[in-house]
């Protein structure tokens, strides 16, 4: 994305979609367009991001009560038909290029585990990606993997809102072989986002019970920051490849999940069983089980609203002692606000993983969709 790589600190514009827009080609014709009545448009989203009053959403059949103001306040039958974060309009999103850190490597270890890391929400933003894993030492300037036995995990969501989502799951493929052969690993969870493209590709604009009247998987994911590059160059082997990513794992004591909800509970009584059900429900195919484990997958902010008695439910369940999550931007879980277009003052700023719930949550998506930061981060993180 970064156009000016290499060529000094020159400030690039690049015209990207931001955050939860919905993109223009709602309104065209062809394998991705959304139907509509005839003779009707689909209308343009108002400044707020949310239908006016009396607006009708051509994404739904029946029009569902509109969500909180604040994205916390979800309804047991909180249904992804809506956008479910304040929307962030900052227009073209600024990049400067990023010049090698070079840093070291990560040394190796004794014969025991390299060190440990994980990454939080890409929405296939790759240069801001490629900078980050270069910083710590994990790839080198060609992208390749440089960091000998450490051990790397992606918390989801690679792909829907930023330039270049099949190009981050290309990356994450070719640096999990890399990491093998160099004796550590790269590997990556399943975010809410993998299963909404899953669900896009696969059932199109099938009609799913949402809870809210009836909607559809292709018009989540246009809502949601779907790209149609994205979904022009998917192929089979990324569809594979996402299908079998595992719900979460449990690592030096850190329980990695993508989403901060105890929906996980639903799935199984432990690890393996959640990890096995999720696989067979996507295996299985079926529109409507695929769309209630995505919409369960979507809620958020349960560590923060129920704080650590939730994280408990989960660290109880499934072990560890902390758990790491990513989905819910960090400026959101501190309740901040961004300034809309034409405000005064600067994005969010974000300097590291924010630790919360008692100490026993890690939060780290800083928000690179709103002009924040893409975090990668070595574990044990001190408090």
């Amino acid at each position: 994305m970064t156009q000016g790589a290499g060529q000094g600190p020159e400030v690039v514009r690049t015209a990207t979609l931001r955050d939860f827009r919905v993109p223009g080609y709602v309104h065209e014709t062809g394998p991705y367009a959304q139907n509509t009545p005839q003779g009707e448009s689909a209308g343009p989203v108002g400044e707020s991001g949310r239908y006016a009053p009396g607006e009708s959403n051509p994404y739904m059949s029946s029009e569902p009560p509109p969500p909180s103001e604040f994205p916390g306040e979800f309804s047991e039958g909180y249904t992804p038909t809506q956008r479910d974060l304040p929307v962030i309009n900052r227009g073209d999103t600024q990049q400067v290029a990023v010049a090698p850190s070079g840093a070291p490597s990560p040394a190796p270890g004794d014969g025991g585990p390299g060190p440990l890391y994980v990454v939080g929400d890409v929405h296939g933003y790759l240069d801001q990606l490629l900078a980050a894993l270069q910083d710590k030492g994990l790839v080198d300037a060609a992208g390749n993997w440089s960091a000998g036995t450490a051990r790397l995990w992606f918390l989801g969501d690679f792909t829907d809102r930023g330039p270049d989502g099949i190009g981050v799951i290309d990356l994450v493929m070719r640096l999990s072989a890399e990491a093998a052969a160099a004796g550590g690993y790269c590997k990556a969870l399943m975010g809410n986002h993998e299963l909404l493209l899953l669900g896009a590709k696969r059932f199109g604009d099938t009609p799913v019970s949402s809870g809210a009247g009836t909607a559809t998987f292709q018009a989540a994911w246009l809502l949601n920051g779907g790209q149609k590059t994205d979904m022009d160059r998917l192929q089979d082997h990324h569809l594979q490849w996402m299908a079998r990513l595992d719900a979460m794992e449990l690592v030096d004591g850190h329980l990695l999940v993508h989403s901060d909800t105890t929906a996980y509970l639903d799935y199984g009584d432990s690890i393996e069983a959640v990890n096995d059900t999720v696989r067979e429900t996507l295996t299985r195919n079926d529109a409507e089980d695929c769309w209630d484990l995505f919409r369960k997958f979507t809620r958020r902010f349960a560590f923060r609203d129920e704080g650590a008695g939730a994280v408990h439910e989960l660290l109880d369940a499934y072990g560890g002692t902390r758990i790491v999550h990513g989905h819910s931007p960090i400026p959101y879980l501190l309740g901040e606000t961004v300034p809309e277009d034409g405000e005064a003052g600067a994005g969010p700023v974000i300097e590291g993983p924010h630790v919360y719930a008692d100490g026993l949550a890690i939060a780290m998506d800083g928000g690179v969709t709103m002009a924040g930061k893409l975090l990668v981060q070595q574990l044990p993180l001190d408090i």
